[in-house]
Formats: structure tokens, C-alpha cells, sequence
């Protein structure tokens, strides 16, 4: 069987992800509250992740991994609770472009960590996207979420973006060391760990009708790393990321059609910014890795 072209299969991706964006919208302004939600949805997940594993033989990890993706799924679980707490304060769409700053996050946080140089060109260029951020995030949408907090939302969705920069660099950790299967799998059944003890104090579980709901979100974020594996395994980053932005499509038209949201002009304008600031640095990092490898510059490819 012959697979699709890698920019579908990249739009396949974004299109999962928006959609489970929508519906952890749906589900928690339904009433589950944040943390329930977010708990079964890593359960959902881990049960087809872990049958994955089991069917592919997959060898454990010794216990020096175990103890690095646990701390590392702090960070992820921090990332994931604030980011679907934002969507029951602003916008789809604001969240969606939001998330795309975390781009612009992983620099810095790989020069603490990883001691990775920074170029004035990637400084430069973040910081045009913070202030494309800033301009995003100025103009009031025609709607919004039904008491919500748009204040209380930004700031959730800039502590996801930390905490999602911080997993992606604390994954480059382990990359080498471990397929990807492996690595998704911890990606789900850690944090699913992490959730439970809080589920009885945190209200009631999701209604019986919310079961196959929860169902359909753990195969909607198991077709993120799906189409995402298979894309870039047969294309280069550089050409398959700046299709990664569709999801600012999406975001929009599903927050329209489900929930009424109509994002501001500057919304956009914003966005803009933001991702020509991510499109800048990530071709920057390809051209320094290709330039420290003493690779001709006329061999970079976009």
C-alpha cells in the first residue's frame, strides 16, 4: 500500500490534533472538569499505546530511562492540564496560536539544558515573535468562552508552551536511545500514572455519553505521532513544518462552527508573525547544524 504524499500526511496530523484540541473543548465545558478530562484521555490513549508495545515486542527500558521520562512527563502533564484549562477560557483559535511560541521556546531552554548555542539570528528572531504574540493576543474576539477569563487563559497557554518546549527538549535526551514507539508510550502511560490519585477529588467521572467521546480522543492524539512519524520519515523538517501552521485553519473553523468563537483580525496578523518567526529559526538551526558539519551552504536544502 502506498502511503500519501508527507504534506498530507502532515495535514492528517494537525487535522487529529485540532480536532482533539475541540473536543477536550467540548468535553470540559461540558461540564468534566479539566483534570478528569485530561486523565482519560492519557487512559485512552496508554490502552492502545501499551497494546501496541505488547504486540511489537518492544524490550522495557531499564530503570535509568524510567526515571528520566518521569520527570520529563512533569513537564508534559503541566503542558497538557494548562493548555485545556486555556481552551475554557479563550478562543480555539488564541490557544492554537499560542502553542505555536512553544517553537520559539525550545532555543533557550536547549541552551540551559543542552548547552546548544544560540545565534543572533534565532535571538532575533524570537523575539519578533513574542511581540507577533503580543499583537495576537491585543485584539478582543467577537466571542469567547462563556465565563471565561481571557487573562487567566494567555497566561495558562504561556506556561503550556514552557512546558511543551521543555518536554521536546528533554525528548532530543532520548531519541537515540529509544524508537519512537517506546517513547510514545511513556508519552501516554506516565502522565495517565501521574492523573489518577487526583481523579477522586476532582469531581465526578465524564458522563456515560462522554465515554466514547474520551474513546475517539485517545485515537485522535495516537494519529498525531502516526502521521507525524510517517511524514518525516520521508521528507526533510524543513519542508513539512511550515504546513504544520494549518492548524490556525482548523483552529478557526471549528471554533466557528462548534462554538461560536470569532477571533479578532489581529489574531492573525499575529499569527503571521509568530510563525515566520518559527519558519526563521528553524531554518536557521538547519543551516548552523549543516554549517557546523562543514556542509556546503549551497546543500541547504528548504
Amino acid at each position: 500500500m502506498r502511503l500519501p504524499h508527507p504534506i498530507i500526511l502532515v495535514c492528517l496530523a494537525v487535522l487529529c490534533g485540532c480536532t482533539l484540541d475541540a473536543t477536550m473543548k467540548a468535553i470540559t465545558l461540558g461540564g468534566t472538569s479539566v483534570i478528569t478530562a485530561t486523565a482519560w484521555r492519557y487512559i485512552a490513549a496508554s490502552l492502545i499505546m501499551v497494546s501496541l508495545f505488547i504486540a511489537m515486542r518492544r524490550p522495557m527500558p531499564g530503570w535509568k530511562a524510567i526515571r528520566f521520562h518521569t520527570l520529563r512527563s512533569i513537564a508534559q502533564v503541566l503542558s497538557s492540564v494548562t493548555f485545556f484549562y486555556a481552551l475554557t477560557q479563550i478562543t480555539l483559535a488564541e490557544a492554537v496560536v499560542m502553542g505555536f511560541t512553544a517553537a520559539l521556546m525550545i532555543a533557550p531552554i536547549a541552551r540551559v539544558l543542552l548547552g546548544e548555542r544560540m545565534s543572533p539570528i534565532t535571538v532575533g528572531a524570537s523575539i519578533v515573535g513574542f511581540i507577533g504574540a503580543a499583537i495576537a493576543i491585543s485584539g478582543e474576539p467577537a466571542s469567547a468562552p462563556v465565563g471565561g477569563t481571557r487573562i487567566y487563559g494567555i497566561a495558562a497557554m504561556l506556561v503550556s508552551a514552557v512546558g511543551y518546549a521543555l518536554n521536546i527538549v528533554l525528548l532530543r535526551m532520548r531519541t537515540k536511545e529509544e524508537d519512537s514507539l517506546t517513547l510514545v508510550t511513556f508519552m501516554n502511560v506516565l502522565p495517565a500514572l501521574f492523573l489518577l490519585p487526583f481523579l477522586p477529588f476532582v469531581g465526578p467521572l465524564p458522563e456515560a455519553n462522554a465515554w466514547p467521546i474520551l474513546s475517539f480522543v485517545g485515537f485522535a492524539a495516537i494519529g498525531i505521532w502516526w502521521f507525524m512519524t510517517l511524514a518525516y520519515a520521508r521528507a526533510k523538517a524543513q519542508t513539512l513544518a511550515p504546513f504544520e501552521y494549518t492548524g490556525l485553519i482548523w483552529s478557526s473553523l471549528f471554533g466557528y462552527v462548534f462554538f461560536q468563537e470569532i477571533p479578532s483580525v489581529r489574531l492573525y496578523a499575529g499569527a503571521a508573525i509568530i510563525i515566520l518567526a518559527c519558519l526563521v529559526v528553524a531554518f536557521e538551526t538547519h543551516f548552523a547544524a549543516r554549517r557546523e558539519a562543514r556542509i556546503a551552504a549551497s546543500e541547504v536544502a528548504p
